[in-house]
């Protein structure tokens, strides 16, 4: 597979069955934040996480393909490659799972921990953006699964953290307001 084209030398790209954009366009440059996300997760996962983490975390990289081909494909079109409710309804089975072996969380924590856990932290802002990216997308582009799974993503990636750092064994760092 050639990875250069030359197609996107002035600035327009291809969406999947659909035409060209501009490489500015709101729905390029959402999809563009869940590559960014992908490769983020795909960053934590270097970074020694427990061996379950590890399999959600490949999980994740997986359905990320879907997202962003799903973004990249006009909603009229029909695709394979579509986020469904039963991939949201799966994230918060597996967030009630994990929270239902740790500490409740009473107190707002700072983003760090293990080194896998702060970069999970990270791919949680990043989801955030991404979520907002989505949003600053024509409504009509968008399909209501795709973005409420974002939406349930940028959680599961907190509780994930967390549970990265329950299982190494590492405390929590409580947000202290003015400390």
């Amino acid at each position: 597979m050639r990875i250069y084209t030359r197609g996107g030398d002035r600035g327009e790209t291809s969406l999947f069955r659909g035409g060209r954009v501009s490489k500015a366009d709101p729905r390029v440059v959402a999809y563009g934040c869940i590559d960014e996300l992908n490769a983020q997760i795909g960053f934590a996962r270097s970074q020694s996480p427990a061996p379950e983490v590890d399999e959600m975390l490949r999980g994740l990289q997986v359905l990320l393909f879907t997202v962003g081909a799903d973004l990249a494909t006009p909603v009229e079109v029909t695709s394979d490659a579509r986020v469904q409710t039963e991939h949201t309804d799966s994230l918060e089975r597996e967030i009630d799972r994990m929270q239902a072996v740790m500490p409740v969380l009473r107190h707002f924590i700072l983003p760090t921990g293990t080194s896998c856990a702060a970069a999970i932290h990270v791919a949680r802002g990043l989801c955030r953006r991404a979520e907002r990216d989505i949003v600053a997308m024509p409504a009509e582009a968008v399909r209501a699964e795709t973005l409420a799974f974002v939406n349930r993503l940028s959680d599961y990636l907190f509780v994930l953290a967390r549970y990265q750092n329950f299982l190494a064994g590492r405390e929590e760092e409580i947000w202290e307001p003015g400390k």
